[in-house]
């Protein structure tokens, strides 16, 4: 994520470093610069980046590029961010399916894996994980990993929503979970929910790159919302900002395995598209398949997946709506595990209210778009957590990480 130097500016203080070490990184995000330079636009002393520049030179985080001609004196060195300095593993754990994706500091993918889950104890799921790791270690032309991202389905901690139904990992306690996963992983770890991780993943490399303030609207097994606001996500007090899947749209209307009915995944989600075309004899319980079945159907005009998508279109515009008056976003993006092809279908059968905030006559991004970070979005995501904890400057002192993550 880019950051803008005059919102944010370092300290100079010894118990700060971490911090001005983000806001170094950072800024060389966005353009090659000499100390100096650097100093000046952060509010840091020149000694204090001198030495931050030598040690993240050493660590290889930023590389020299050479010397930019001055008017006297001698010449400056100009520093680079370097993407290449170190790697990034990132998790995503669903009800069926572990992805692993290792990247650079540049949010590009190296290497991705997606595996079946028979079952998702911890455990199992923690032992499949370090196998992974080890394998994206073994094989990555990267030798320095920070850390990993780990990113589940919410909502954390809330009673009737946590362990309720096919969308959630009963047994995940996201309390125990940072332990547990550094001591399988041997790193630090990074704990959100996937719709939080998959929208700053968006905005590192996606759709929404260049973009402050956009709201991302994933679809994992139901569906999950993240918000990035100036380049900063919202995750409220709990960490389960964005639970837009258990927003009631239609009163009285289908049941939900939280207890509530009318609840908007009953309509728009990867489970309730499965659950419609299991129900009208075109899709089979066992789900594996159910990507290259969606494509066919798409392709062949299935009234029965028409029939779904004018459902869940009429849902998703009102949702939509009053997600773009409640957080005025520059963009709503919808991507993660349906595809493609399917997500686009629905854009188009999209009636969006006129009667939004996002109704503007000087737009210049699109309303609502697709992603572009496919089925991997959700574990670029967490990789992007590690990203986002190394180069991103943030004013509060409230993390989703574990205690002792580094700084």
């Amino acid at each position: 994520m880019s950051f803008h130097p005059q919102q944010i500016a370092g300290k100079n203080a010894e118990k700060t470093k971490a911090h001005n070490r983000r806001v170094v990184l950072g800024y060389l995000q966005t353009r090659d610069s000499g100390r100096a330079e650097i100093a000046k636009a952060a509010g840091l002393s020149t000694q204090t980046v001198s030495n931050l520049m030598a040690e993240l030179e050493t660590e290889g985080l930023v590389l020299r590029t050479g010397r930019r001609a001055a008017a006297r004196g001698q010449p400056p060195v100009v520093y680079t961010f370097n993407p290449a300095g170190a790697a990034a593993l990132g998790f995503e754990v669903r009800p069926d399916m572990l992805t692993m994706v290792l990247t650079d500091l540049g949010g590009t993918a190296l290497t991705s894996q997606h595996i079946r889950l028979p079952q998702t104890d911890p455990e199992f799921v923690l032992a499949q994980m370090a196998a992974l790791a080890r394998q994206a270690a073994a094989n990555s032309p990267i030798a320095r990993i920070l850390g990993a991202g780990l990113v589940i389905p919410g909502p954390f901690g809330v009673e009737g929503l946590s362990a309720a139904g096919a969308t959630t990992l009963p047994g995940w306690d996201p309390a125990t979970l940072p332990t547990r996963a550094e001591a399988a992983l041997g790193l630090p770890v990074h704990i959100d929910k996937d719709a939080t991780a998959a929208a700053l993943a968006e905005g590192m490399s996606g759709a929404a790159q260049g973009l402050p303030t956009y709201a991302f609207l994933y679809f994992g097994s139901g569906l999950g919302l993240g918000i990035v606001a100036q380049g900063q996500p919202l995750r409220g007090a709990f960490g389960n900002a964005g639970e837009v899947g258990h927003v009631i749209i239609h009163p009285n209307g289908r049941a939900c395995d939280c207890g509530n009915h009318g609840c908007l995944e009953q309509y728009v989600s990867r489970l309730s598209v499965q659950r419609h075309l299991i129900a009208k004899g075109h899709l089979t319980p066992d789900t594996s398949g159910t990507d290259a079945t969606l494509l066919r159907l798409l392709a062949d005009q299935n009234p029965y997946l028409t029939e779904w998508l004018e459902t869940a279109a009429e849902a998703l515009s009102r949702a939509i709506g009053m997600l773009e008056n409640l957080f005025d976003p520059q963009s709503t993006v919808l991507g993660g595990a349906l595809p493609d092809a399917l997500i686009d279908a629905l854009i188009a059968r999209l009636n969006l209210p006129s009667g939004s905030v996002a109704s503007r006559a000087d737009r210049t991004t699109p309303r609502v778009q697709r992603g572009t970070s496919g089925r991997f979005t959700a574990a670029l995501g967490a990789a992007a957590l590690v990203i986002h904890n190394t180069v991103t400057p943030r004013l509060d002192a409230h993390r989703m990480e574990t205690p002792h993550a580094p700084d």
